[in-house]
């Protein structure tokens, strides 16, 4: 396996990564606060839903060009 050669930029600027995140962070609050979301008044499983939804975010825009990490090229 070989990085691309501005790994550091699409570290810092890919959307697919941040949504990828996004759902971690999303499933780490799910796990750890299961007790909280009644009292939060959230409906179940909702930390759950949103995480699939911010990975399906995460899968539609590793396709989606983003000019500030490839410099304009496709």
């Amino acid at each position: 396996m070989t990085l691309v050669a501005n790994w550091r930029r699409v570290l810092k600027r890919a959307w697919s990564l941040r949504f990828i995140a996004l759902a971690f962070a999303l499933i780490a609050i799910d796990v750890a606060l299961p007790a909280f979301e009644e009292a939060l008044g959230l409906p179940p499983r909702a930390f759950a839903v949103l995480s699939g939804l911010c990975s399906a975010a995460a899968f539609v825009a590793r396709f989606v060009p983003q000019p500030s990490i490839s410099e304009g090229k496709q």
